[in-house]
């Protein structure tokens, strides 16, 4: 058991400190984002995701990212209101970070490590790579960019029944 995701601190859209131990208890699916990509329109199937499983105790948290193809070039007041305007986004938006490469977040240290990607690789390949973290705080599963939000849907369902 890794309960170190509750020991890391972000700043939130609105340059606010969270501490992710604000999540304790919660399923957690985190996504690094972007709004000029093939992939931003996942942001409607996250947000479809998080209204029909918040109540049961999911939080999607959403990361935009510039570090792939410079898909992400505007200020978090930009990002804000893109995601709102265009998808409704209602899930909790953070500020721009790093998730490869020496200014790596540590969010994102934490979870590469629990979860590599195919062949063991530790790299975030594209936006829109997500990970699933359970109530405890451990990180079950990274999905690729090219995973569409509702094939998560099942795997909720089940974490949610095992309750």
């Amino acid at each position: 058991m890794d309960h170190r995701i509750y020991d890391v601190e972000a700043t939130d859209i609105h340059g606010n400190k969270v501490h992710l131990s604000r999540y304790r208890g919660k399923t957690l699916l985190i996504v690094n984002t972007a709004s000029k990509c093939g992939f931003t329109p996942q942001y409607q199937g996250l947000e479809k995701l998080y209204q029909e499983f918040a109540p049961k105790g999911l939080v999607v948290l959403g990361f935009p990212c510039n570090q792939f193809g410079a898909q992400e070039p505007g200020d978090n007041q930009e990002i804000e209101q893109f995601c709102q305007l265009n998808y409704g986004v209602s899930f909790p938006m953070f500020a721009k970070i790093e998730v490869n490469g020496p200014n790596t977040h540590p969010l994102y240290q934490h979870l590469k490590s629990q979860a590599p990607g195919l062949l063991g690789s530790k790299n975030i390949k594209w936006n829109f790579t997500k990970f699933l973290v359970n109530q405890q705080g451990n990180v079950l599963k990274r999905y690729a960019p090219t995973c569409k939000p509702s094939t998560i849907k099942n795997q909720l369902v089940e974490l949610f029944n095992k309750k």
